[in-house]
């Protein structure tokens, strides 16, 4: 997306509109200084208000992230690409998303799972000093709760990693 030509179209839109900054602001609940950013190629507004924005334009999601009008013939064609390159430069894969949220649950749950390591291999080492054969046991036990914390953190991760896409198939 370029900047530059998006603002041109905000500004060009605007003005066929008979709209001031100010106006523009008002309605999309934003500051004249923010609707000057945009116009001047300095920034973009925020994703949340690409479609009130449109619609206050009167121009469709692809012309706005062509930055210019498109002709009804080449419409499709503009579509796709826009399409396309928004998937290729998405800011946030589901692959970054999976490695975000394993991070983050290892962190959230660190003290936990240190302190369950430390309880199994006390258990283990006094089980090989007494020689009971309780040990065994142990080890299990920590074999155990090392699948049961794993499937917890896929289920985590699961749960949050592809939230947006099991959110849209609910909404069919």
């Amino acid at each position: 997306m370029n900047q530059e030509k998006i603002g041109k179209l905000i500004a060009e839109c605007r003005k066929e509109k008979k709209m001031t900054q100010v106006e523009l602001a008002e309605k999309l609940r934003v500051t004249d200084k923010s609707v000057s950013k945009w116009e001047n190629g300095k920034c973009l507004p925020d994703v949340s208000l690409y479609k009130d924005l449109c619609n206050l334009l009167g121009i469709t999601l692809n012309e706005f992230f062509v930055g210019e009008k498109i002709e009804e013939d080449k419409f499709k064609e503009q579509a796709d690409k826009n399409l396309f390159d928004a998937l290729e430069n998405s800011s946030f894969t589901l692959k970054e998303k999976i490695k975000y949220y394993s991070n983050k649950w290892d962190k959230e749950h660190f003290f936990e799972l240190t302190i369950e390591m430390i309880i199994i291999v006390g258990f283990i080492i006094y089980g090989f000093i007494k020689d009971n054969g309780i040990q065994f046991i142990f080890i299990i036990l920590g074999f155990t709760c090392g699948i049961w914390e794993t499937n917890r953190k896929k289920a985590y991760i699961e749960r949050n990693a592809y939230k947006q896409i099991n959110n849209k198939e609910n909404n069919r």
